[in-house]
C-alpha cells in the first residue's frame, strides 16, 4: 500500500505527521524505521538516553517510550477502522499516559525490547489487512478517519519525534 491518504481522511492535526511519511510503501518505511531505531538505541549510553533538552522536557527514553505507546494506540484504532467499527474511538491524554509509568526506570536495552513488539504487532496488522481494509472509516477524537492514514501517522509521529531528537537532545 503507497497511496498517500488525501486530507479528507484525517484530522488537520495528524496532517503534520502524514506529512512527514516520505513516498514508498507504508510497510515497508515501517520496516526501516525499525532498523533505524534499533541502530539508534543500540547506540546510545544510559546517560544520553536519560538526557533532557531543557527543565520539564521528556527524556529521550520518555520519547521513546510515548512513541510505542502512541503506536500502541494508533494501531488499535487501525485494526478497530480496518475492520469496519463504526463505533466513534475516543482521543487519549499523552500526558496522563507519561504520568502513569516511569520510562527512565528503563534501561535501553528494554525500551527497545518493548518498542520492537509494538512495531512487529503493527507490521503483522498491516500486512493481514486486504485492499478494501485500507479506505475504510471511521470516527476517531470526532474525526473521520481512514485505516490508511492512521498507518501513516504512526510512520509521522515516529518521524516527528525522530526529527526532535535529532535537533535538541544530540
Amino acid at each position: 500500500m503507497n497511496q498517500r491518504p488525501a486530507a479528507e481522511e484525517h484530522s488537520a492535526y495528524y496532517g503534520q505527521y502524514i506529512g512527514l511519511v516520505p513516498d514508498g510503501e507504508i510497510s515497508e518505511i515501517l520496516v526501516r524505521q525499525l532498523e533505524e531505531m534499533t541502530r539508534f538505541l543500540s547506540e546510545l549510553t544510559q546517560e544520553q538516553a536519560s538526557h533532557r533538552y531543557a527543565e520539564g522536557k521528556w527524556s529521550i527514553k520518555e520519547v521513546i517510550g510515548h512513541i510505542a505507546d502512541t503506536e500502541r494506540v494508533m494501531s488499535y484504532r487501525l485494526l478497530r477502522v480496518a475492520r469496519g467499527d463504526q463505533t466513534a474511538l475516543p482521543g487519549f491524554d499523552q500526558d496522563l499516559l507519561m504520568e502513569g509509568i516511569s520510562f527512565d526506570a528503563y534501561s535501553v536495552a528494554d525500551l527497545l525490547e518493548d518498542y520492537t513488539a509494538v512495531r512487529r504487532a503493527t507490521l503483522t496488522l498491516l500486512r493481514g489487512l486486504p485492499a478494501e481494509a485500507w479506505d475504510r472509516k471511521g470516527t476517531v477524537s470526532d474525526n473521520n478517519t481512514t485505516a490508511r492514514a492512521l498507518a501513516y501517522v504512526i510512520a509521522g509521529h515516529q518521524l516527528h519525534h525522530m526529527n526532535i531528537i535529532k535537533e535538541r537532545y544530540l
